[in-house]
C-alpha cells in the first residue's frame, strides 16, 4: 500500500489532468469571422455542405444534393426552405460555378486548366455542362460557395490566353455565376468554417 500511495493519496491521482484543463477543452469554440457569417444567415433545421474539387465526380455532388432535398421532403416532411445545402466549387471544379456566357468565352482555358473535358466530347465545352441541373437545384434553395483563390487563378490564365486584363476578367467571372453563390476566400477553408458552424460535410472525391 505504501508503494501505491504518496502522502496518503493514490499515485493515480497525480496522473489525472487538472479539472480546469478538462473543462477548457470541453468548452472550446471556434472563433467567428465576418467573412463566414453568411453561413449562419438561415434558420435551417439541417445544414449540409458538399465539398467538390474533382470535375470527374462533380455530378455526384449534384445527385447527392438533390437526394438530400427530396428525401427530407418525402421521408421527414421537411421543406427545402428548412434546409441549408451548400455546394463548394474549388480547385478543379471552380469553373462549374460560372454561366454559359463565361464558358462560351473561356471554356477552352477552363478545360485545359481543369485537365478535363465533358464525357464523350472531343472538344472543350462551350457551355456549362451542369447549368441545367444547378438551376433546378437552386429552385430548391441550394447555393454555391465559390473559391476566390482559384477564381483568380482561372481568370488570370483565361486573361493570358485572351490577351485581356486579368482583373477585368476576374470581375467578369464573378458577376456571371450560374446560380446564386458566395465567393469565399478559399474553398477548403470554407469547408472547415462551415463544420465549425454546424454543417455536416460530404466530401466528393
Amino acid at each position: 500500500m505504501k508503494r501505491r500511495s504518496l502522502f496518503g493519496l493514490p499515485a493515480l491521482a497525480f496522473l489525472q489532468p487538472p479539472a480546469a484543463a478538462v473543462n477548457a477543452v470541453r468548452s472550446w469554440q471556434a472563433a467567428r469571422h465576418a467573412q463566414d457569417d453568411w453561413l449562419d444567415e438561415n434558420s435551417a433545421k439541417h445544414r449540409v455542405i458538399l465539398d467538390t474539387w474533382n470535375p470527374e465526380h462533380f455530378a455526384d455532388a449534384l445527385q447527392f444534393a438533390g437526394n438530400i432535398v427530396e428525401t427530407n421532403k418525402t421521408d421527414y416532411d421537411i421543406a427545402a426552405s428548412e434546409l441549408a445545402v451548400v455546394i463548394v466549387t474549388r480547385h478543379r471544379t471552380t469553373p462549374f460555378a460560372f454561366n454559359d456566357a463565361m464558358w462560351a468565352k473561356y471554356g477552352n482555358a477552363y478545360s485545359r486548366q481543369m485537365a478535363w473535358t465533358a464525357p464523350n466530347a472531343k472538344e472543350p465545352p462551350t457551355a456549362n455542362p451542369y447549368a441545367g441541373r444547378l438551376t433546378a437545384l437552386a429552385a430548391g434553395g441550394i447555393t454555391l460557395a465559390i473559391c476566390n483563390r482559384t477564381t483568380r487563378a482561372y481568370s488570370a490564365n483565361a486573361a493570358r490566353q485572351a490577351g485581356a486584363d486579368a482583373d477585368a476578367v476576374r470581375k467578369e467571372m464573378m458577376t456571371n455565376t450560374v446560380i446564386a453563390g458566395h465567393f469565399v476566400p478559399a474553398g477548403v477553408v470554407c469547408v472547415t468554417r462551415a463544420q465549425e458552424r454546424g454543417y455536416a460535410n460530404i466530401s466528393i472525391g
